[in-house]
């Protein structure tokens, strides 16, 4: 657990450049709380202790904002920025190096006692606001932009947004996608851009039949 807790330390050094010191992160950042609170609650619900796990993991939810259930799977270098209004769910999975911003879910879409939430895999970067809901699985290296509801899976390398979300950019092979959010692309621009095009091409062309048309008339 310690280990861990130092890796968590050092994921906030590298996402995080208003970080100063390590006594800052301890004391003042509500995500490294939250994921304190979980490695503790976790600990406790593995070992069948439900009712302690519960209370620790509530406890953590009035201090920090963050709700995390203590039967979620959590991996190494787990950070959350900000994190107000954060809810991971009973059975989420999630990878290493994993990033979520504040207003983020990962909800359930039955009641059953079944697998409900989504697993998120490694180096995945989850935008503010945005909803994962449902048994899905997010691929590795992925980014979800800030307030898209995703409910499919997702392949890796992909960068989705949108309501409903949909892959807009899909690297091949191993690398990863770059994670500068103005590297996201807009959909809605694309789609303008397209339509403005055709447009245009179409007055070209109506416009050189009408020239025709002139042409004709003059020599009649």
């Amino acid at each position: 657990m310690f280990d861990k807790m130092r890796e968590s330390i050092q994921s906030v050094f590298e996402r995080d450049p208003a970080a100063r010191n390590i006594l800052e992160i301890v004391l003042c950042y509500p995500g490294f709380h939250a994921i304190l609170f979980y490695r503790i609650s976790n600990w406790l619900w593995v070992h069948k202790l439900y009712l302690p796990g519960r209370l620790v993991s509530h406890l953590g939810r009035l201090l920090t904002g963050i709700e995390i259930h203590p039967g979620a799977k959590i991996g190494r270098k787990f950070f959350i920025d900000h994190g107000m209004g954060v809810v991971i769910g009973e059975t989420s999975e999630i990878g290493d190096n994993v990033t979520l911003y504040h207003g983020v879910t990962l909800g359930g879409t039955t009641w059953k006692k079944i697998k409900r939430h989504p697993t998120i895999g490694n180096n995945v970067v989850i935008g503010a606001g945005a909803k994962v809901l449902g048994p899905i699985k997010i691929g590795d290296n992925s980014k979800i932009g800030a307030n898209s509801v995703v409910v499919n899976e997702i392949p890796p390398n992909s960068i989705v947004v949108g309501i409903p979300g949909k892959v807009v950019f899909r690297v091949e092979g191993e690398r990863r996608i770059q994670m500068d959010s103005s590297f996201m692309p807009d959909p809605q621009s694309r789609a303008i851009g397209s339509l403005i095009e055709r447009v245009k091409r179409l007055e070209e062309k109506l416009g050189g039949e009408e020239e025709i048309k002139d042409s004709h008339a003059s020599n009649d």
